[in-house]
């Protein structure tokens, strides 16, 4: 009774609210975590060929830089409200999904750009003395060394969609965002704070689990820098 006690109290820490909503807050979570998964593994797939582009000179890198950090200061309201004549309320995870690969964009583009452009040209040119074409060039030489700027920017990007994931409430898939909006507009305590820790954890293990990631796949920064 008295743990039942604080729904009637709308305390901000309540168990009872979690273990009563547990499903409804996996659901969410798993949501969250599956827009955002999508939204950045595109958002990497789209930036690496941008950057590819910028890097052949400052014709093709202006527009590209240029655009991509116009993208960004939309706010995401207007951004989503934006995208919804061209995907429509019945589409609206993929309408979501293409606004948070916007977003990403502009971090991934410039982190994959400084990534290539790191790779000394004494390597290339070995590499290139070799036998190595173009494509055999980038993916075994080019990418490898590039990878940690990449990653770092992936890192970033994924914290800044695991936040930006809410705004999608307003179409109804906003993960946790589906909890936190109309908690506030209610003032129910114990969901608003539920919904924020559980973004926050998120945020905090995707981060935690890219940087493994990233330690893993470049073992040779770790040796460079001692570690």
């Amino acid at each position: 009774m008295a743990a039942a006690n604080c729904l009637v109290a709308n305390d901000w820490i309540c168990w009872e609210y979690v273990r009563s909503r547990s499903q409804e807050l996996t659901d969410a979570t798993l949501q969250h975590i599956g827009i955002t998964l999508l939204a950045v593994s595109i958002g990497v797939v789209v930036s690496v060929p941008l950057a590819l582009l910028a890097r052949r000179g400052r014709r093709y890198a202006a527009p590209v830089l240029g655009v991509s950090t116009v993208l960004y200061t939309i706010p995401s309201l207007a951004m989503f409200s934006l995208l919804l004549p061209v995907f429509g309320l019945s589409a609206a995870t993929a309408l979501v999904v293409t606004g948070l690969v916007l977003y990403s964009l502009t971090v991934l583009v410039r982190n994959a750009l400084a990534g290539l452009e790191a790779v000394p040209e004494e390597v290339r040119e070995a590499a290139r003395g070799m036998g190595y074409g173009p494509g055999r060039l980038f993916w075994q030489v080019e990418l490898p060394l590039a990878l940690p700027a990449l990653l770092a920017g992936v890192r970033i990007a994924t914290v800044s969609t695991v936040a930006l994931t809410t705004v999608g409430s307003i179409v109804g898939k906003g993960g946790l965002g589906n909890l936190l909006a109309p908690a506030v507009d209610s003032s129910f305590k114990a969901q608003v704070l539920t919904a924020s820790v559980l973004c926050v954890l998120l945020a905090l293990v995707a981060d935690l689990l890219l940087l493994g990631l990233q330690r893993v796949l470049t073992p040779w920064t770790r040796v460079a820098k001692g570690a």
